[in-house]
């Protein structure tokens, strides 16, 4: 199990780092499918499997999104004037997000993380203007549409437990951003996220029925380590590639893992 957690997060490092997805992507369908393969579904954790993937998920993208912003930032492809507007209502969207999680059941939080990632796919493939870079300069955000978007986005990565890229990337590429500044953006925008989700789910989960030694509320500690250090490799590979994928290859390589993620959690 632990082996194959630690592969994963190698590739939710690097998919971290070069599609702003924080990891959730990748370590969400994952640890719910190994959750459920070796317990099975009628047992306690395969009945909190989906909650504790996304607690999980939650938790590693503190590191996961942590560094690839530092690296992101080293580089200098974050465009932080589009971003600090939005760290605070991430935040604070991420609270409900959350508390929500926590309600309802797991089925439904996986046939609503399936929905919304179609919905993305489709958005992205029919919609102009995510294919291809088409403003010389980004657009900047009007105050309104920044907490409406800050908002809904962290309180929609921590319902899913997937980080913002799902909402980011999107609306960062309709500004006129390049995919290198729109993933860019997506892992400090996923941090205040991370780390408020994670509080939340810890705090709210901690009276409920103990899982095992290794859980806080619905984090299992063990995977959460075994991705954090597969996703250290991952970041650590992946970030000589930051800023040298041609962009409508790098637009089309996002689709196609947002496929690749909703065909994984359909048939499960």
């Amino acid at each position: 199990m632990y082996l194959l957690l630690l592969c994963f997060g190698v590739l939710a490092g690097v998919t971290t780092v070069l599609f702003g997805f924080g990891g959730g992507f990748v370590v969400v369908p994952v640890l719910y499918s190994v959750l459920l393969g070796m317990y099975g579904a009628d047992s306690a954790l395969g009945r909190a499997a989906m909650h504790i993937a996304v607690a999980t998920s939650t938790c590693v993208m503190i590191f996961g999104a942590g560094l690839a912003s530092l690296r992101h930032h080293k580089a200098g492809t974050v465009p932080w004037g589009q971003v600090r507007p939005l760290l605070g209502y991430v935040a604070i969207g991420a609270i409900p997000g959350a508390i929500a999680a926590m309600v309802l059941s797991g089925s439904w939080i996986r046939w609503a993380f399936i929905f919304y990632l179609g919905l993305t796919i489709l958005d992205s493939l029919f919609r102009s203007g995510f294919t291809w870079k088409n403003a010389a300069q980004m657009r900047p955000l009007a105050k309104p549409v920044a907490a409406v978007a800050g908002l809904s986005m962290g309180a929609i990565a921590a319902f899913l437990g997937v980080g913002g890229s799902v909402m980011t990337v999107p609306l960062m590429r309709r500004r006129g951003a390049s995919m290198a500044a729109a993933t860019a953006a997506a892992n400090p925008l996923s941090l205040p996220m991370a780390i408020v989700g994670t509080g939340t789910y810890a705090l709210l989960a901690w009276n409920a029925a103990p899982l095992g030694d290794w859980y806080i509320g619905f984090i299992d500690l063990r995977a959460c380590l075994v991705l954090v250090a597969g996703s250290w490799l991952g970041i650590q590979v992946a970030s000589r590639w930051i800023g040298k994928i041609p962009d409508s290859i790098h637009a089309k390589a996002y689709i196609a893992l947002l496929c690749a993620v909703l065909l994984a959690m359909a048939v499960v």
